[in-house]
This record gives structure tokens, C-alpha cells and sequence, in this order.
């Protein structure tokens, strides 16, 4: 292993897989009826529980992961002389990006010949998770951090983000929406198809009544000038809709594979249930 590569729990990795191919998850944490919940570990808070909560309605919040969390990583690898590539979540989302830059400025003027690369991804749950995959794939082929990181740059921009979410009240509750996108989507069954924009932004890209009719648009929107064979698609407890999606995105012939994540705590929180979203790379910029 010739770098360190590290990502947030928003990015919905599969912890086992994470272990097995030395990826660093900083779990952010939920706060649930008054108590303060970890994403990652064995005692993270289950996203079924947590979605049959929101449910009965319950309102999480996230908090993001801090200065001295990051700081503690960060140096560890200094004094080993590890390199590190931090893939993160969207800053326009959270906090968490601003938090690791901090930490690393603090050990870089401890350890100054250390190298403590950050990628602002501006994406989220399996965008995040698929670059993350690219970049391990990139490091067990031999690739250096840098030409790693230049190759997850290239990609952001044609990283293609697209939720269709039940209830937009969550979203707006958490501040990541308009309350006027919101009342557009409650009314007669009207579903927007939301997508992530140039700038990181989660905002209504289309209004389509139903949800089947606004599984079929998200496709389409998703498979438009592919520059990738590989898809990502995301769920919140409709693990069924989900492999719907995929049977949906294998039938373009530029699609081979599909990868199926469930949506973790943290995304989950802000979208509530029933959620589902797909992720493509696009041969040019979104």
C-alpha cells in the first residue's frame, strides 16, 4: 500500500469491504431523541432502525466530523510517513470538509514534509463511495496519490447525482432544500427528480407524477452521454426498486455493471425513507 486513503461514513461503504482494502472511514454522528449515535463501529446505529423511527416521526440530526477527530488521523500518518488522500464529502453539505482542511494545516506546521491530500467531491453517498472504490482500485494498481487524486478530479465534474426522495420535508428540515421545492413536491403525488449541481447544490431537476414514472426519468437522466460502464445505485429500505433500477440501467448497452449500496444513517436522515438515487460518471461536465 503505497498511500493512505480516507473517507466519510456519507459515503455508505460496506465497513468489511472498507477493512479489507485499508480505506479509513470518519464515521459523522446522529443525534436521536436526545442521544448521540455513531455511524461507524459496532455500535453504529442501524439505518433500519433509524428509518423506522423517522417513520414514527422522529427527527435526527447529523453532526459532522471534527477538527480534533480528523487532527488524530492526520498526524498518526505523519509520524508513520504515510501519505493520505482524503476523499470527502460535499462541502456544500457539511461541515466535514472545512473541519479536515483545518486539521491538516495544524499537523502540516508540526510535520511540513508530510502529505495530507483533500478532495472536496461535492457529492455524496454512492458518488462518493464509487470514487472512493476508483481510488483503491487506482492505488492496488500502482498508482502514485498524486496521479490517483488528478484522476478523481477529472472525474467530479461528470459525476452525475440523481435522488428521488419520498418525503422532501426532511431535507428541508435539515436545510439542504427549499421549503417552495418541498410544497411543489406534496402536492397531487408530484415526485422532483433531484440531482447535484455544478456548484454541490441538492436542487429539484424535473417534477414527475408518481413513482414509477420518476424511476423511469431518473434512468433516463442517468444514462444520457455515458462515459463509464459502471452505475451506482442507492436505496433506503426498497431493496426491490433498487435491483428494478439496475435491471432498468443494464439495459443500456454502455452500462456492464451496476453496484448496488444501501443508503447509510447519515444520508438516510436527510432524505428519509424510501429514497432512491443513482450515480454515473458523463463524458462531459454535468
Amino acid at each position: 500500500m503505497t498511500f493512505k486513503i480516507i473517507t466519510d461514513s456519507t459515503a455508505d461503504l460496506n465497513e468489511e469491504w472498507a477493512k479489507e482494502h485499508a480505506v479509513t472511514i470518519m464515521g459523522l454522528t446522529i443525534e436521536l431523541d436526545g442521544k448521540s449515535y455513531d455511524t461507524t463501529g459496532d455500535n453504529r446505529i442501524k439505518v433500519e432502525t433509524l428509518l423506522e423511527q423517522m417513520k414514527n416521526g422522529a427527527q435526527p440530526k447529523t453532526s459532522q466530523v471534527n477538527v480534533g477527530q480528523f487532527e488524530e488521523v492526520f498526524r498518526q500518518a505523519a509520524k508513520d510517513e504515510q501519505e493520505v488522500l482524503y476523499i470527502a464529502f460535499s462541502s456544500v453539505l457539511s461541515g466535514t470538509y472545512q473541519s479536515a482542511v483545518m486539521a491538516r494545516d495544524l499537523v502540516l506546521a508540526d510535520y511540513p514534509k508530510a502529505t495530507i491530500e483533500i478532495i472536496d467531491t461535492l457529492a455524496a453517498a454512492g458518488g462518493e463511495g464509487y470514487l472512493s472504490m476508483l481510488a483503491v482500485e487506482a492505488r492496488d494498481k500502482g498508482k502514485s496519490l498524486l496521479e490517483t487524486k488528478a484522476m478523481i478530479e477529472d472525474i467530479l465534474p461528470r459525476l452525475r447525482t440523481y435522488f428521488l426522495v419520498d418525503d422532501l420535508h426532511h431535507l428541508v428540515r435539515g436545510g439542504r432544500l427549499s421549503k417552495t421545492t418541498a410544497v411543489v413536491g406534496s402536492l397531487a403525488n408530484i415526485k422532483p427528480l433531484l440531482w447535484i449541481d455544478t456548484q454541490g447544490r441538492l436542487v429539484a431537476l424535473a417534477k414527475v407524477r408518481g413513482r414509477k414514472k420518476g424511476m423511469k426519468k431518473m434512468v433516463e437522466c442517468a444514462t444520457e452521454e455515458l462515459g463509464h460502464s459502471t452505475a451506482v445505485v442507492a436505496y433506503a429500505n426498497d431493496r426491490e426498486a433498487a435491483e428494478s433500477l439496475k435491471a432498468s440501467l443494464l439495459e443500456n448497452e454502455t452500462i456492464t455493471e451496476v453496484i448496488i449500496l444501501p443508503l447509510g444513517p447519515v444520508i438516510s436522515a436527510h432524505v428519509g425513507p424510501n429514497t432512491l438515487a443513482i450515480f454515473t460518471i458523463g463524458k462531459n461536465a454535468r
